[in-house]
């Protein structure tokens, strides 16, 4: 079912990975979340008011520079898996792509770049993001530089400079690595905690 999209301020790329039980223009109150790997449950969810202020408290003092609103998407982000783990069971998703008990919960980079960018475009549709702007997901590796791995990214409104935003690397609730495309692409991970 594609649902009518929702009149927002914003303009949004197309994305690569767009099917009918995906909602291509979220809102706070209508969203879909991948999860089992590669989309492979859709379920479609909703953010109560109170869910709500809780992550737009994030931005309750606008950012002063794009540096600054990077850092507060990073929390954002992080907000939105914790409340939104727990509407959707998927609170065990762990780091990487791994398989469990609870595989239903675990995300793969399919799944967390396009809720990522389904966050990003809830943040901007509501006029949240004042120094950004969402794009469509990237993809790097095609086998050449490793398994390839796809992340959402936004755009320095300003400057245009890309930024990958990536939550795979981390646990369900942590905040997602926020690094310049060009750094991405070369194969970046973050440092392993010693």
């Amino acid at each position: 079912m594609v649902l009518a999209p929702q009149a927002v301020a914003a303009s949004f790329a197309p994305d690569t990975f767009v099917r009918n039980d995906i909602v291509t223009e979220p809102t706070p109150k209508n969203f879909s979340v991948c999860h089992a790997g590669t989309c492979t449950i859709v379920t479609q969810a909703g953010l109560d008011a109170v869910q709500w202020s809780k992550i737009t408290a994030v931005f309750e003092t606008p950012a002063r520079d794009a540096r600054e609103e990077r850092a507060r998407i990073a929390e954002a982000i992080a907000r939105f898996e914790t409340i939104v783990g727990a509407i959707t069971d998927t609170s065990d998703d762990r780091a990487g792509n791994r398989r469990g008990e609870k595989w239903w919960s675990q995300m793969d980079c399919i799944d967390e770049s396009t809720n990522s960018t389904t966050y990003l475009r809830i943040l901007a549709g509501s006029g949240l993001l004042r120094w950004h702007q969402v794009e469509a997901r990237v993809t790097r590796g095609f086998f050449l530089l490793g398994w390839p791995h796809t992340a959402a990214v936004v755009s320095e409104s300003q400057t245009g400079a890309e930024w990958v935003v990536d939550s795979w690397f981390h646990d369900n609730g942590r905040p997602p690595e926020i690094v310049p495309l060009e750094l991405w692409k070369t194969g970046w991970r973050p440092a392993q905690p010693k």
